[in-house]
């Protein structure tokens, strides 16, 4: 099983901390937001990653480039250039990383990764700047059960967020951003057919909408309800209060 995590945007929302480097690499607890994200994929045995780099791609290779010498002691010879990683973190991860372009939309991003994901069965797919503890395996189960192209994990949360309207499991509205009202949410977490490439038309395309609206009108859209822990990182706010939570004795997200 692959993970397709979205890590290109320029998150302006959260200028004052992605001016330096891009989104998903804006610490909490001295670790990149998106090293959270791989773990909670990684904790249900998701252990490849497909990284859909755009703005400061540059940031996210170099840390994995250099992700031994940053997660581990290492010892420098400067007579003879030899540089030694004391180990003990290594993880089991093979992660590739992509330019996907700077202003390609979300939807764009996931159908320049295609080459990479035609041939499986199916795929995890999900945002660089949402934690949560949903239960992947059980969301995959949920996803083969009901054998359509798509699965989005729905939570709970307030009206600036785009609300999913429910006909039993399946998604029959999709309402990206409404102007009022509370209701049930893309929390991200997907799990996808390679199917959806055929709902995708280019770099243009914006995933939550056309897509998306368009698995809803086909019935090919199930909703995971997550009762859980979800929090997206979009302000200094919110990372402040991820912050606080990954400081306290137990952070929610934290099942690995």
């Amino acid at each position: 099983m692959k993970a397709v995590i979205l890590a290109g945007g320029l998150g302006t929302r959260i200028s004052e901390e992605t001016v330096h480097r891009p989104k998903p690499m804006i610490e909490i607890g001295g670790k990149p937001i998106l090293w959270h994200i791989m773990n909670i994929y990684a904790a249900a045995g998701v252990n490849e990653f497909l990284i859909a780099a755009g703005y400061k791609a540059e940031f996210v290779k170099e840390y994995f480039l250099n992700f031994y010498a940053f997660n581990n002691d290492i010892t420098v010879d400067l007579s003879s250039g030899k540089t030694l990683v004391h180990g003990g973190n290594q993880p089991a991860w093979k992660i590739h990383v992509f330019d996907t372009g700077l202003h390609t939309e979300t939807g764009g991003r996931l159908l320049r990764l295609r080459k990479w994901l035609e041939n499986e069965d199916s795929f995890m797919f999900t945002y660089g700047d949402g934690l949560s503890d949903v239960d992947l395996n059980e969301l995959l189960k949920f996803h083969k059960t009901h054998g359509r192209t798509a699965t989005v994990t729905t939570v709970r949360s307030p009206a600036r967020f785009g609300r999913i309207g429910f006909e039993g499991d399946a998604v029959n509205n999709f309402y990206e951003k409404p102007d009022s009202g509370d209701g049930w949410i893309n929390g991200g977490y997907f799990v996808l057919s390679p199917r959806v490439f055929d709902y995708i038309t280019g770099d243009d395309t914006v995933w939550e909408r056309s897509p998306i609206e368009k698995l809803a009108g086909d019935g090919q859209l199930m909703g995971y309800r997550h009762y859980g822990f979800w929090s997206c990182m979009d302000t200094l706010k919110e990372k402040n209060y991820l912050e606080d939570l990954w400081r306290s004795p137990k952070a929610p997200w934290k099942t690995w």
